[in-house]
């Protein structure tokens, strides 16, 4: 016979109360210091936004970060800011992603710079909201060279250096939650941020054997000044609440997906390849629920309904 002692299965309701700074805990560092430690880090996309939010914790972590965009003096900008606010090694280079000889000559500057480089974070990206019917062939051009061209040049190039070199490499790709699914009204980049994520898929298995890991990342949303304003112009601002439509009624917080990035290029995460996290509030699982939209419906309501129902 099996007796179980239950004063040492017994806890505390009590203890399960987060108080106002655990409640938070989400918008502060996560990994332990020095985590990053020795690491060179790749980050298109890297002088705005999430990139920026993303280089900087890389940068608190100890890593060297090269980062990347058209605008130079964006990227320049950004980097002195870091290096005073971190005392981080950061590099700034020009790239085009859609052009695979700049792909290359960041790669190798990088490589000069800090002697190798152990992660690329393809993140560079470009977005807006259009009936399909209303776009040019160039403006699709736009979306998925960045989008799809822009990382399989990437990490065309960073693959072929990682196996000629007989290093190991992390890549993590940046893609959304409707590159599974697709979406309307956004089709350039549903298209091309599928593309990626087949990308991240097929090489996490091609290339495993060489050591390298291929991962993503689908973030809901989290706001950024220049691309929300292009999701979101002021007509739809005004109708349109992201954090409606988020289970957990907020939007993200920068600091969560630098948080989630910076465990996925770590050596934490090690034994993780070929996956997809998906970091949304629940909102694609909200919109994918067929009657999900009866969470508008009040509880006297539910009251009435149930009597109709035993009824």
């Amino acid at each position: 016979m099996v007796t179980f002692n239950f004063q040492h299965l017994a806890f505390n309701i009590q203890n399960l109360t987060l108080n106002p700074s655990q409640m938070a805990a989400y918008s502060q560092p996560m990994l332990r210091d020095n985590a990053l430690q020795g690491k060179t880090i790749v980050v298109t996309g890297g002088g705005t936004g999430l990139g920026r939010a993303m280089t900087t914790y890389f940068l608190q972590l100890g890593a060297n970060v090269t980062i990347s965009s058209r605008k130079l003096d964006v990227l320049e900008k950004t980097a002195e800011e870091l290096r005073q606010q971190t005392g981080g090694r950061v590099l700034a280079v020009q790239c085009d992603v859609r052009k695979y000889d700049e792909v290359e000559n960041m790669l190798q500057r990088t490589i000069n710079e800090f002697g190798g480089v152990d992660v690329l974070l393809n993140n560079a990206a470009g977005n807006f909201i259009s009936p399909t019917e209303r776009l040019s062939h160039k403006a699709f051009d736009v979306i998925v060279d960045i989008v799809l061209k822009g990382s399989y040049n990437c990490t065309l190039a960073f693959g072929k250096r990682w196996i000629a070199d007989k290093k190991p490499g992390t890549i993590l790709n940046i893609v959304t939650t409707y590159a599974s699914v697709g979406s309307a009204y956004v089709v350039p980049s549903a298209t091309a941020k599928a593309g990626v994520l087949a990308l991240t898929r097929s090489l996490a298995v091609e290339w495993a054997k060489y050591g390298i890991r291929s991962n993503a990342i689908a973030p809901g949303p989290f706001p950024t000044e220049g691309a929300w304003s292009r999701l979101f112009p002021e007509p739809l601002a005004k109708k349109l609440d992201p954090a409606a439509s988020v289970p957990l009624k907020r939007v993200g917080e920068h600091q969560e997906l630098a948080n989630l990035a910076a465990y996925l290029v770590s050596d934490f995460s090690a034994y993780m390849n070929g996956e997809v996290v998906t970091i949304d509030g629940g909102e694609w699982l909200n919109g994918a629920g067929e009657f999900n939209k009866l969470e508008i419906i009040p509880a006297p309501m539910w009251d009435e309904i149930e009597k109709t129902m035993r009824r």
